[in-house]
Parts: C-alpha cells; sequence; structure tokens
C-alpha cells in the first residue's frame, strides 16, 4: 500500500476509535422512533420551561422529593397516555428558579387492569401518591439528561435543597456585618 493512502487509514482508524472512547456509558437508548413520538411531547411541554406557565395551565405544584423534583400535576391528563397530554411536569431548583427537567403520565391503578404503556415502555409498578392514590407513572427525562435512562424511575443528580423556611438556622443571614461606632 502506498505511503498517502495508508496514512489516510490510520488517520481515520484512529478518528474513530477516539470517537468511541468520548461516547461515556450510559444506558441503554431507546428505539430511535421512541423520539418521534417525544417530538410531540417538547412541543406542548416547551412553553412550561417557564414555570409560571404551568401553573396558570393548572398544574399545581407538591413538594420536592429527592430523585424526582417538584412534582406539577395536572389532575386533568391523569390517566391520559397521550404523548401530548403528560400528567406531571418535574421541576428541579435552578439559578433562576425552578427548571423543567422532566415529564411523567400517570394512570391510576384500579384492580385488575394491567400497567399500561407508551414509547415501547410499561409504565412502573403503582405507587402511592398522596393526592393521587395509587398509580402507575412513566416518567421521560427529556429535558435533563439522565445517566441511568431515558425512562428510568429517578434520576440520581436531582436532590432537594433544604427548605429555609422550616428552619431557621438554614436561612440565609442577609444582616449586613457592619460596626457602627454612634459615638460622636
Amino acid at each position: 500500500m502506498a505511503p498517502r493512502p495508508l496514512k489516510a487509514v490510520l488517520t481515520v482508524a484512529a478518528a474513530a476509535a477516539f470517537s468511541l472512547t468520548a461516547v461515556p456509558a450510559q444506558a441503554a437508548d431507546p428505539d430511535p422512533s421512541v423520539w418521534t413520538e417525544l417530538s410531540k411531547t417538547y412541543g406542548v411541554t416547551g412553553a412550561y420551561a417557564y414555570e409560571p406557565y404551568a401553573v396558570a395551565d393548572g398544574f399545581t405544584p407538591t413538594a420536592c422529593a429527592p430523585g424526582l423534583g417538584y412534582r406539577y400535576v395536572n389532575e386533568q391528563n391523569v390517566g391520559q397516555t397521550d404523548p401530548e397530554k403528560p400528567a406531571a411536569l418535574l421541576y428541579e431548583d435552578g439559578p433562576y428558579g425552578r427548571r423543567l427537567i422532566a415529564v411523567e403520565w400517570i394512570a391510576r391503578a384500579e384492580s385488575g387492569v394491567a400497567a399500561p404503556a407508551m414509547f415501547g415502555q410499561t409504565f412502573q409498578k403503582p405507587v402511592d401518591a398522596s393526592d393521587l392514590g395509587s398509580g402507575y407513572t412513566l416518567r421521560a427525562w427529556i429535558y435533563k439528561t439522565n445517566p441511568s435512562g431515558l425512562f428510568n424511575p429517578t434520576h440520581p443528580d436531582v436532590t432537594c435543597a433544604a427548605d429555609p423556611d422550616s428552619d431557621p438556622d438554614l436561612a440565609p443571614d442577609l444582616t449586613p456585618d457592619m460596626d457602627l461606632d454612634l459615638d460622636l
């Protein structure tokens, strides 16, 4: 083989090797056709990146849960398996307010009813939510990459900040440190 083609082959092989090592290890990606359906979800939930729009459209916030964040539930969408009607939006605290990280579908678990499926995924086992009762859930982490997988029930990097209102020792001290000498 001539030196120039050999050099080209080695360059391509080295580039391919480097590109394969640069890909982080993640859970298996779903079938690519899933993204076609999820694009509908992006379209209808994109405006909710601004959290007040979610509240204005009937999503009610709940307390933060580690691994989930703040769940905003729209009761009218509970039981829907339509990609354009998620029952809940999941948010986490960000530097400029709450940040949309995922969407969730919720189906009430009734006796004898099998778990529904969407996007080739079966909803997770029934969980008890104090405000919704027992229900099957399916979460899609479409706004924050989840190293455990797109449809994993929880996200390892989502945490809940301590609520300063509940413990005064955790509240920031906003009084300035001034040593005022008022003796004139």
